[in-house]
């Protein structure tokens, strides 16, 4: 996180601002396309800040990162070997593609979910999932819940902890999105094997 400690500390400023709940839209549609910092960074202290809206704040970022996953859906659907993949090459991204690609190939629908609520890149999945033609609807119910998992859990946990939970949230947040990563594959396995 340190690498991204200025970007931080931007968003924890956007986060008091009185547009911020325009900021955190437009910051939840980016992540899911290309901004490398998770939406949590603005979104819970925004719930700390206003504890009567923490349900709102996760509503809006469960709608823009969506509509930026169909951004990055139709991205990759529309414009994958003309403008996304030379630039992945220039960015030197193209490993962390493949690598979601592969993910999406093996797993389908479930790694969508998983990367919507986990810290799994669900950008490149979004841009994954239009490059390899995945159906649609299955691929927007699946960062539905998602990402609204996600968002609503962080919300429910600022609005019950308020701010030591915030820090603790911060500490924990990938423990707890690499558990649902591994209790959403080893349900597929068992899915799968049975």
């Amino acid at each position: 996180m340190k690498i991204f400690t200025k970007i931080y500390e931007i968003c924890l400023k956007w986060a008091k601002h009185k547009h911020a709940e325009y900021y955190l839209g437009v910051i939840s549609f980016f992540e899911s396309v290309i901004f490398p910092i998770p939406v949590d960074v603005m979104l819970a202290p925004m719930c700390l800040a206003r504890l009567d809206r923490v349900w709102r704040y996760a509503f809006i970022a469960t709608v823009t990162s969506v509509l930026g996953g169909l951004f990055g859906y139709l991205l990759g659907y529309y414009a994958f070997e003309s403008f996304i993949e030379p630039l992945l090459s220039n960015w030197g991204l193209t490993q962390r593609y493949e690598m979601a690609a592969n993910w999406f190939v093996d797993y389908g629908v479930w790694i969508v979910f998983v990367a919507g609520f986990a810290p799994i890149p669900y950008k490149f999945l979004t841009i994954s999932a239009g490059a390899l033609v995945m159906p649609i609807i299955p691929f927007m119910i699946a960062s539905i819940i998602g990402r609204a998992g996600r968002f609503y859990l962080v919300a429910y946990l600022i609005r019950l902890g308020g701010e030591k939970m915030e820090q603790k949230l911060h500490k924990i947040i990938d423990y707890i999105g690499w558990g649902v990563v591994i209790v959403a594959i080893l349900g597929y396995l068992l899915y799968k094997y049975n």
